[in-house]
C-alpha cells in the first residue's frame, strides 16, 4: 500500500490548519481570562504557556519517528512550523516571567534566575531555543551548510529534557509528579528511537 502523500495544495491547506490549530489554546486561554473563570489570572497564563512549550517540543520530536514509521515523508515540512511555535510559547512563558513577575527589572530578574534551579533551568533552555528560531529560515540553512545547520537544531535533544527537568522542579513543591512523568516518558521515548536508528545504521557501516 503506498505512502501518503498530499498534493502541493492539500500540504499548504495542512499547514494553514495546523498554524490555526497551534493558536487555538492561547485563544482559549485569552478567552477564559476575559470571561473571570480563571481565579488567578497571571499564574493560570504562564503555566498554561510553559504546558505548552512542552506539548510542541514532543510534536516536534515526534515528526521523525511518525515520518519512518508512516512512510508519510511530508511530515518533515511541518516540523518547522511546529519547532517555531514551542519557541512562540516559550517567547510568551518568559514574557510572563519577566513582566508579571519582575516588571521587566532585568537585575532583578537575573538575581531570581541564579538563585532559583528551576528557574536556571528554564532559562537556559529558553535561550538553547533562540538559535534554533533564527536559523530556522531557509536562508540559514544555506549560511551554516547542511551539516553545522543539522548539528545546531540537535541541541532540541538537550532543550527538551531541560524543559522536562524544569517542569519537575515546579511540581514538586506540590507533590505532583504525574505529569512531568507522562511528558518525560514521551520526550525519552521519542529519542529512544532515534538512538535505536542511529545505531542500527552505525552496524552495517562497521560491517
Amino acid at each position: 500500500m503506498a505512502a501518503f502523500t498530499p498534493t502541493g495544495r492539500r500540504l499548504t491547506a495542512v499547514k494553514a490548519v495546523v498554524f490555526l490549530l497551534a493558536l487555538v489554546p492561547l485563544a482559549r486561554m485569552v478567552l477564559r481570562i476575559r470571561a473571570g473563570e480563571v481565579v488567578e489570572p497571571l499564574e493560570f497564563l504562564t503555566r498554561g504557556t510553559g504546558d505548552w512549550v512542552l506539548y510542541f517540543l514532543c510534536l516536534t520530536l515526534a515528526v521523525t519517528p511518525l515520518r519512518r514509521l508512516s512512510g508519510w515523508n511530508w511530515l518533515i515540512k511541518l516540523r518547522r512550523m511546529l519547532g517555531l511555535f514551542a519557541f512562540f510559547y516559550a517567547s510568551l512563558h518568559f514574557l510572563c516571567f519577566i513582566w508579571f513577575d519582575h516588571f521587566f527589572d532585568l537585575q532583578a530578574m537575573w538575581k531570581d534566575v541564579l538563585k532559583r534551579p528551576f528557574i536556571t533551568v528554564g532559562f537556559t533552555a529558553f535561550v538553547l531555543l533562540v538559535p534554533l528560531a533564527v536559523t530556522s529560515t531557509n536562508g540559514m540553512v544555506r549560511r551554516l551548510g547542511g551539516k553545522r545547520w543539522q548539528w545546531l537544531h540537535r541541541l532540541v535533544y538537550v532543550i527538551a529534557p531541560l524543559g522536562i527537568l524544569h517542569f519537575w522542579w515546579m511540581k514538586a513543591g506540590k507533590h505532583n509528579f504525574t505529569e512531568p512523568i507522562i511528558f518525560g516518558s514521551i520526550v525519552a521515548l521519542l529519542l529512544a528511537f532515534r538512538v535505536y536508528w542511529a545505531t542500527a545504521k552505525k552496524v552495517p557501516a562497521r560491517a
